[in-house]
């Protein structure tokens, strides 16, 4: 008989990675977010980087990826740079709660598939139309996250430290604020 013991673990990990307040890394996906305002969810470092709602929106997209490829949806991809990296030029407080809400609807539409498969042999199973299995892709979304909320926790930390008003969109092109000693990682 089978089980699905590391379906469970990996359940928990991504929940884990997603809303824990003591994930072992740093801040969960739930706690990144919880201090972004529409203003720095838009902001952006430089003409070429993401912002966080770029970044939101990218890992929505492949949590959608990976659940339709759970359904068994072996057309659906990922193609066009509007589907992976959509832009958002300007982001209200409207459109940052769509996006966050998206984020969270794709997380429990997830875990909601995942628990939905009845053993662990499933996870050996490759993707259709990718040449690696679940195990890998599902393992991906987790790695993806903790490297995205990596890249969030870099940009709050720059547009604090540029002390963003209200009034300020788009690129920071003005680099002297980050001669000025503050401690970014």
């Amino acid at each position: 008989m089978e089980t699905k013991e590391e379906l469970l673990r990996i359940i928990d990990v991504l929940n884990d990675t997603y809303e824990s307040e003591e994930a072992w890394y740093g801040p969960s996906v739930v706690e990144a977010l919880r201090d972004v305002t529409p203003k720095m969810a838009e902001a952006r470092l430089s003409n070429n980087t993401h912002s966080i709602a770029e970044i939101v929106y990218h890992m929505t997209t492949w949590r959608i990826f990976t659940v339709r490829k759970l359904q068994g949806d072996a057309e659906f991809d990922i193609k066009t740079q509007d589907k992976d990296w959509k832009k958002f030029p300007v982001v209200d407080e409207f459109e940052w709660e769509a996006i966050q809400m998206e984020l969270s609807l794709s997380q429990e539409e997830l875990i909601s598939e995942l628990e939905k498969i009845e053993d662990d042999s499933f996870l050996e199973e490759f993707v259709p139309g990718r040449n690696y299995s679940y195990y890998t892709l599902i393992h991906g979304v987790i790695q993806h996250d903790v490297y995205h909320i990596g890249q969030v926790g870099l940009i709050k930390k720059a547009v604090k430290g540029m002390r963003l008003e209200e009034d300020d969109y788009g690129a920071f092109d003005d680099r002297s604020d980050f001669d000025n000693g503050a401690d970014y990682y």
